[in-house]
């Protein structure tokens, strides 16, 4: 080896790894070609790496993905912007192989090197790159080719800008779908370098071709072209060109285009503004609603408050609202799902009466929905509706229902109830509160779920910081402290959780006089777990208390815990100590 020249030898472990029949070694060797390319210089790496390369045969598209990957970041190590250009051949290679991620990975660094290049380097280099590809005998080069025109367009001269465009428009039309589909998806960021004149004639004439493609999968692209298209052509242009195109989609015999249609609705309408919305969209939305795919109707549920934001309150009631109706009792879940998760954003949209007539009786059909799901998106966005109709009308409408939902028997449900209870209860107040859900509060410290009761200790503590160390010691301490002697060993740990959390917010005396006798006597309880449990909680206490109490009260407790014949008692018990000890030297 040591006959080896030296600055050669990286090149010659390069080469024999990418030979390698391992994969994990050739995929290592290319992960490692900026290391490789610093070691041999930039002119070495532009005349040996980069043209081996370029003549790199491997079959495997893990290590074609890394180095289409690896080649994006290359530009510094083969002497800056000027030679960017040698980096082309392999990426325009790797443009063309079969692997579509490989594909998406060069033509994404193609792409980032284009935008470093200077003018006449892409001009040079860049666009001959493009002509090739879009030519290509191959589709996965035409394919690849088409992601690349709003790079070159900008730089080219006005012939070259011509001939651009006409091959564009030729891959709008070419044989293959899968052509005409990577034609459809890329067009509004070419469209977006194109003069405004070219843009209006033979942009939107391309964009007509693919909108009555026969295959829906190019329809379904086109879609979202409308919208890109939209915010580049003036208003007049725009309600001519492309408001027919997006009513003719909404009625599109494939569902997966009027699926996308429903999708993209807002920014649709964005792109046609308001006039048209009214008079064109609303009826096509309605459509949309009403549509015999569950798929659709998803789509179309879940942009409703959206779309409503659009409307005049006037125009929603009349158009929007007996849809919403007939999807709350749909007979798809997940479209009454999508619907519940957007429908309280309608509240402020439609204003007080209207919400308080027509969307409370929706909200409590789907409150008692038999999905879980359904309930929970309802659950989650209450405050919306609290802004619009006020505390009193929500308590007596949507309470009952909530209470009950407390109970619900997916556990998913309770919790997301328990989320929810701090900001329900800093809107009802402390009277209410203590009325209506004080139990309730109580009774998930005993729940089956661990997460429902550690949501439930989380919930107390909430409370506490809302309501204030008085009210808690009168309402919440007591009935916590009380829970201690539950037989089963798992409630016991959710107490000493809560006054783990409790602790701080209540302040060294209470947490002194009320919490801390509580969890030394734990410390003789007959379960290791509770045993350790309250080795953490001591721990968690020591910053709050006073000196003399930690010396007096819980190192004696520490200790003795220390020596219990259960290692992990004895492990949490000395990790306490330890922090005692570090807290009483800081302080």
């Amino acid at each position: 080896m040591a006959m080896v020249d030296e600055p050669l030898y990286p090149i010659a472990v390069l080469i024999d790894e990418l030979k390698n029949e391992e994969i994990p070694l050739r995929l290592n060797s290319i992960r490692k070609l900026s290391t490789i390319a610093r070691a041999l210089g930039e002119e070495r790496t532009r005349k040996e790496l980069i043209p081996f390369l370029s003549e790199n045969n491997d079959d495997e598209d893990e290590v074609l993905l890394a180095m289409a990957e690896e080649l994006g970041v290359f530009i510094p190590y083969v002497g800056g912007v000027d030679h960017a250009h040698v980096l082309l051949p392999p990426l325009e290679t790797l443009s063309t192989v079969e692997e579509t991620c490989v594909r998406d990975k060069a033509v994404e660094s193609l792409c980032r090197i284009g935008a470093q290049m200077k003018e006449k380097d892409i001009v040079d280099y860049f666009i001959p790159v493009v002509k090739r590809l879009a030519s290509g005998e191959w589709f996965t080069a035409r394919v690849s080719s088409c992601g690349l025109f709003h790079i070159a367009y900008p730089s080219a001269t006005d012939p070259l800008k011509t001939e651009l465009r006409t091959i564009y428009g030729q891959l709008c039309q070419d044989d293959m779908p899968m052509v005409r589909r990577a034609a459809a998806s890329n067009l509004g960021k070419f469209a977006a370098t194109v003069e405004q004149s070219h843009l209006k004639i033979e942009i939107i004439s391309i964009f007509d071709d693919l909108t009555q493609d026969d295959q829906d999968s190019v329809r379904l692209l086109a879609v979202e072209g409308c919208a890109a298209l939209g915010k580049l052509l003036e208003p007049q242009d725009c309600v001519a060109h492309i408001l027919p195109v997006i009513v003719n989609f909404s009625q599109d015999k494939s569902w997966r285009v009027r699926y996308m249609v429903a999708n993209q609705l807002y920014e649709l309408c964005e792109a046609v503004g308001p006039e048209p919305t009214r008079t064109d969209l609303v009826p096509a939305y309605v459509r949309l609603l009403r549509d015999n795919e569950a798929e659709v109707r998803i789509a179309a549920a879940g942009k409703v408050t959206k779309f409503c934001r659009i409307l005049s309150p006037q125009l929603a009631i009349q158009h929007i609202l007996p849809c919403v109706k007939e999807l709350s009792s749909d007979s798809s879940q997940h479209v009454r799902s999508a619907l519940a998760s957007v429908i309280m954003g309608m509240a402020p949209v439609l204003g007080k009466d209207a919400t308080i007539e027509q969307l409370l009786p929706i909200f409590l059909s789907l409150l008692k929905d038999e999905f879980p799901d359904v309930r929970l998106n309802i659950i989650s966005k209450l405050d919306q509706v609290n802004q619009v109709i006020g505390i009193d009308l929500l308590s007596q409408s949507l309470l009952p229902a909530i209470v009950e939902l407390a109970e619900d028997r997916h556990w998913r449900v309770r919790l997301a109830i328990i989320e929810y209870i701090p900001l329900l209860a800093s809107q009802l107040g402390v009277g209410f509160f203590d009325d209506k859900l004080g139990a309730l509060c109580m009774q998930w410290l005993e729940d089956k779920v661990f997460s429902i009761r550690e949501a439930a200790a989380n919930n107390l503590k909430r409370l506490a910081e809302e309501f204030g160390p008085e009210w808690a010691m009168q309402h919440i301490i007591p009935q916590v402290l009380e829970k201690i002697n539950n037989p089963h060993y798992l409630y016991r740990m959710t107490i000493l959780l809560a006054i783990s959390l409790l602790a701080p917010v209540m302040g060294a005396e209470i947490t002194c006089q009320k919490l801390l006798p509580v969890v030394i006597n734990s410390s003789k309880d007959r379960v290791p777990n509770i045993k350790f449990n309250v080795a953490k909680v001591l721990q968690s206490l020591v910053p709050i208390l006073d000196q003399a109490v930690v010396e007096k009260t819980l190192k004696p407790c520490l200790v003795e815990l220390s020596e219990d014949p259960d290692v992990d008692v004895r492990y949490y018990a000395n990790q306490a100590l330890q922090a005692c000890d570090q807290i009483m030297m800081s302080s």
